[in-house]
């Protein structure tokens, strides 16, 4: 659970909804396009005019907590993001509460990171919904399953690719929700369309079988074929089986030896 909270710092990279709203964005025009001390001063600049001004401090605490222009300050970048947070800005909270549960730029406080993400979540903010979605899942107790689900749903409708797989696999086993293979398919599709290579392989498991829709081994292979392509190892390993005994693409026994080897140089061994 860990790696995937942290993972969810590179969505902070394009915080477009926290400095979009903004009159003429110049810092974070500057910000997209990698101008990151232009956007440093104008961000500073916004904030000479207006010290309330919530997306500049936070786009001031994601320049601080990434080092982009400036050298790199975990505790400044919290004290940056504590300022708009306290000024109601969802993003900020993310980013404390993840900050908070890694102990990154102030001492770790997992209670205290908890209840920052629960602020942002219900504040609408996706990443935040999917951090807590997955803390829920962590515990084991049924009523925070049901409520994992909820905070996925919110997550994956708003384009999460990692909660859109997440919830395809709840409806997969039936945890927390009635067992659905088409409507776990119907996520894992949303995933892949989002570069989720979880989902575009659960997607070409459930074409192969026929499990949730028709089944359709030549797209199965095909789906196989791109998260393989992409180094997933599972991925890598069935393809080598298709090529192996040529089911959804021609037998061809190189191919077969090729991305066997591929899976297995990844630790993934298939006698």
């Amino acid at each position: 659970m860990r790696r995937l909270l942290l993972s969810l710092l590179a969505i902070l990279g394009l915080p477009g909804a926290a400095f979009a709203a903004a009159d003429p964005d110049l810092a974070y025009g500057a910000y997209q396009r990698g101008l990151y001390v232009t956007a440093f001063r104008e961000a500073t600049d916004r904030l000479s005019r207006n010290p309330n001004d919530a997306p500049a401090m936070t786009l001031l605490g994601e320049l601080y907590n990434q080092g982009l222009g400036i050298v790199g300050d975990p505790a400044r970048a919290a004290e940056w993001y504590r300022l708009a947070a306290a000024r109601g800005d969802a993003h900020a909270l993310l980013s404390l509460g993840l900050m908070a549960l890694d102990g990154r730029g102030m001492p770790k406080d997992p209670a205290q990171g908890r209840a920052w993400l629960q602020q942002a979540a219900d504040k609408g903010e996706p990443s935040a919904a999917f951090n807590m979605a997955l803390i829920n899942l962590s515990t084991g107790n049924q009523e925070d399953l049901v409520r994992a689900v909820g905070l996925l749903r919110k997550a994956a409708e708003a384009e999460i690719g990692d909660a859109q797989h997440a919830l395809g696999v709840l409806y997969l086993q039936g945890r927390g929700v009635t067992r659905d293979p088409a409507e776990a398919a119907r996520w894992f599709d949303k995933a892949a369309r989002n570069g989720n290579l979880a989902g575009e392989v659960e997607r070409a498991i459930l074409l192969f079988n026929g499990e949730g829709v028709p089944a359709n081994e030549v797209e199965a292979a095909k789906a196989f074929r791109r998260a393989a392509a992409r180094g997933n190892a599972i991925a890598q390993n069935r393809l080598a089986r298709l090529y192996a005994i040529g089911r959804g693409v021609p037998q061809n026994k190189v191919e077969a030896a090729a991305w066997h080897l591929a899976a297995a140089a990844q630790g993934l061994a298939d006698t």
